[in-house]
Formats: C-alpha cells, sequence, structure tokens
C-alpha cells in the first residue's frame, strides 16, 4: 500500500514502515531510544515489533498498566520523571507502540518534556490506527472526563501494521470498527454497505477498510488541521459517546464500556436527532439501531442514569458557551455541525435507543 502523506509526516503500511524507521534512527542518531508499552503490549507486540524491525538498536522501554483509567497526569507525572531518571534529553525519541491510550498520552508526554522531544506512533489497535494515531491530536482524561487536556503535535511518522490486530481481544476489535461505521455515515457510505454484512469480525475484511478510513480521516485534517470547520465532522456519535464512556467509567457498580461501543450508542442516538431535525431517512437510523444492538448488545441506561449522563456532554471540547452542540447528519455523506438540541429531544433520543 502507498505511503499516506498527512501534515508533516508520512503513514507507513506494513514492512516499508519497519525500514523507514530504521532509515530515520540512522540519519538522526538520537540520544536515547524510549520504547513506551503498557503491560498488554508489552507482552504481545513488543516481541513481534522486534521481529518485524530487525534492527539492533540500545533502548528503555517504559510499562504503563493498561486501560482508560490510566490516561491521566498523574501517570504523565511518573513517566516525566522516569524520562528524568534515565536522563533523556532533547535529543531522544519516544516510540509509543500500543493503542489510543498509549498514542494519545504518549504524544502528549513527548510534545511537553523538554519542550518536546521527537515521537514515532506504531498502533497496535483496530481504534488507534483508524482514529487516535492520525490527525496530531494528543492528550489525556481528567477525571472520567475525555480528553480534556492537549495538545496538537505531530509525530515523526506512522506505521501501521494489521498483523498487530491479531493480538487484540475481539471485543476491542469491534469496538475499533465503530470509528469506521462514522467514516462510513459521514463520508463515505460503501464503507458501512461493507460492515452492515458483518455478523462478526472478518480481519481480512477489516483490513481492506483500515487504509480506506485513514486516508479519509487524512484528507479531512489536511482541510482543517486545528477543528474550526470539517474535522468537527469525526465527531458524530461522540457528544454523546463521550459522556456514556465517562459515566460508565465513573460508575462503581457498571462495567466499563469500551470508547466504541460507547460511540456506537452515541451515533444511534445523533442519528436519531438528525432524522427529528433535519429529516435524515428514518430508515437508516433503524437499520445503525439494529445493527448496533446486534453487534455491540444493548446498553442498559435507566433514567437515572441518563439524568447523570446528559450533564456530562457539557464538557464536550465542541461546545461553545455553554451551549452542546452536535455534529448531525442531513443525508449519508453530508454532515451539519455545531447543532443545539433541546433537553426534550436529547430524552426521546435515548428512549427511542432503549425501545
Amino acid at each position: 500500500m502507498s505511503v499516506i502523506q498527512s501534515t508533516g509526516y508520512p503513514i507507513y503500511f506494513q514492512n516499508p514502515g519497519y525500514k523507514a524507521l530504521g532509515d530515520y534512527l540512522r540519519n538522526n542518531r538520537f540520544s536515547k531510544i524510549i520504547i513506551l508499552v503498557d503491560a498488554n503490549t508489552k507482552r504481545d507486540c513488543l516481541p513481534l515489533f522486534k521481529q518485524k524491525f530487525g534492527l539492533e538498536f540500545a533502548y528503555e522501554t517504559i510499562v504503563l498498566p493498561p486501560g482508560e483509567e490510566f490516561k491521566n497526569i498523574t501517570t504523565c507525572v511518573e513517566i516525566w520523571e522516569e524520562l528524568s531518571r534515565i536522563n533523556a534529553d532533547r535529543k531522544s525519541l519516544v516510540i509509543n507502540l500500543g493503542g489510543g491510550v498509549i498514542t494519545d498520552m504518549g504524544g502528549f508526554i513527548a510534545s511537553c518534556f523538554k519542550r518536546g522531544i521527537e515521537f514515532v506512533n506504531i498502533p497496535t489497535t483496530l481504534l488507534s490506527m483508524v482514529d487516535a494515531s492520525v490527525g496530531g491530536k494528543t492528550g489525556i482524561d481528567l477525571g472520567t472526563l475525555k480528553n480534556q487536556i492537549g495538545l496538537f503535535s505531530n509525530p515523526a511518522m506512522v506505521i501501521i501494521d494489521y498483523d498487530y490486530l491479531l493480538t487484540v481481544p475481539k471485543r476491542e476489535l469491534k469496538s475499533g470498527l465503530a470509528e469506521i461505521i462514522k467514516y462510513g455515515y459521514t463520508f463515505d457510505k460503501t464503507l458501512w454497505e461493507t460492515i452492515h454484512r458483518f455478523e462478526d469480525i472478518d480481519l481480512n475484511e477489516v483490513n481492506e477498510l483500515i487504509y480506506k478510513s485513514i486516508d479519509i480521516k487524512n484528507e479531512v485534517v489536511k482541510t482543517d488541521m486545528k477543528e474550526t470547520g470539517l474535522r468537527k465532522t469525526l465527531n458524530f456519535g461522540h457528544t454523546i459517546g463521550h459522556a456514556v464512556e465517562s459515566y460508565f467509567l465513573d460508575s462503581k457498580e457498571k462495567e466499563n464500556l469500551t470508547h466504541g461501543e460507547a460511540i456506537a450508542v452515541g451515533m444511534v442516538i445523533e442519528a436519531y436527532f438528525s432524522y427529528k431535525l433535519n429529516g435524515f431517512p428514518l430508515v437508516k437510523v433503524d437499520e445503525l439501531k439494529s445493527f448496533v444492538k446486534n453487534f455491540y448488545g444493548k446498553v442498559e441506561m435507566s433514567k437515572n442514569d441518563i439524568t447523570s449522563i446528559i450533564p456530562l456532554m457539557m464538557y464536550d471540547k465542541k461546545n461553545v458557551s455553554g451551549q452542546v452542540n452536535f455534529v448531525l447528519l442531513k443525508e449519508m455523506e453530508n454532515c451539519i455541525w455545531d447543532i443545539n438540541v433541546h433537553e426534550d429531544l436529547l430524552l426521546e433520543g435515548f428512549a427511542y435507543y432503549a425501545d
């Protein structure tokens, strides 16, 4: 597959990425190389990376505990202290090998340390391949509020290697598929037409969708890097989805949802808003709801849950002057953004999902 050129950095696919990384290390002579992983990717992905890369080089490994709950400033401080302990300097390089938590937080850590050191993203989950590793966003959560602290900072390169997906649990693969569904509804309906046939995850088919999804996101980002207009469409399903994800993450009585499971709920409800406000075809809303419930399972939310979820939307990054803004559909592949939804319709949307 050909290289995708993003805003100041290349996105490589499969083995050419490792060759490019080898050339990059030889040409830059970094004083220290740090590979940032979590416990899972250290076990499952680091050996594969070393086998695929094939180049002998000295490096330090920093291992994080896995999970969204560790994507916070406390973890960052611990990593900065570790970088200082091992004498990392401004000529050091961080290689982020992992899912969205690792690439988001690793990019943030590298971009702040010594006012910024170079980093490379090697995403190992479907979600991080099609979303978190591309676009220059880095960041961490504030408590349970998603991605509240961060900055735009580009990696030196991104390497996409589908073989890492063989290490990913099925639930996490399904989570990543939700972001591809988003691209299908907002930019390329052929993606949705392919996914709509899925009864289960088929990596052979998914691999064909990854390149197209990255290409879509990259073209959007090149047009609107700082999310002032078009890039907002990439948040379809996320205003509600992030609030649902945060609520379940904070609840002691409920099992955490994956990012994709929460975003799938958000897409169904926001597609319903699109039907009510923009005349988006109800048949496409029903189609999405049916698939989401069959594929991900129904997320049970009581009236009390919903009452607690709605205020969390106030922390969405797209909001302006205290107004919750949504990305809604007019038709397949046609979105509008900065749309306010009345609370009565919010409740109606949750009721539609629950029905």
